[in-house]
């Protein structure tokens, strides 16, 4: 994963946390949070692919967190003096498929069989979680809770994993 998309992924895993809260105590944030990360890091090779692809995103702005703050009923217009510079790098794309991958295990490992290996890192967090998992971020692997959010690209999401899986095959 080119360390160029940091920035991206890092906003787009403390929204998803901060949409969808972890269970109390630091083992179960550290492992939402590496679930979120996970999910966010295979999103983000899916969609920006190619360096060129990368260099756009920081040339035209991943968008913002905006749109998904509205689809949950965030409201965050509080933040608007603090620390709220980190919503801007959100990739409503990004965070839409990663709660595609978040809510269905299965399609996580269909989406790293697609991408290099070295792009997405280890994502078996999220592609194998365990008891442990679901009970660090019972929010955040609710497809239920997921689903306004999950639904804003899964076709485009889908779409890719079909394209390509016929591709190799």
């Amino acid at each position: 994963m080119s360390a160029d998309l940091t920035s991206v992924i890092a906003a787009g895993t403390r929204w998803l946390l901060t949409a969808f809260p972890p269970a109390a105590g630091a083992f179960s944030h550290a492992l939402a949070e590496a679930q979120a990360r996970q999910a966010v890091t295979l999103a983000a090779a899916l969609r920006y692919p190619t360096a060129l692809d990368v260099q756009l995103v920081h040339l035209l702005g991943p968008g913002g967190s905006a749109r998904l703050d509205r689809l949950t009923g965030a409201d965050h217009g509080h933040d608007a003096g603090s620390d709220a510079g980190w919503r801007t790098w959100v990739d409503d794309s990004v965070v839409s498929w990663a709660a595609c991958l978040l809510a269905d295990p299965a399609l996580a490992v269909q989406a790293h069989l697609l991408v290099d290996r070295g792009q997405a890192g280890e994502v078996t967090r999220l592609t194998r979680p365990g008891d442990h998992e679901h009970d660090a971020a019972p929010l955040l692997r609710h497809p239920d809770l997921l689903e306004p959010v999950a639904a804003l690209h899964r076709d485009l999401l889908l779409d890719l994993l079909d394209n390509e899986s016929a591709a190799l095959g």
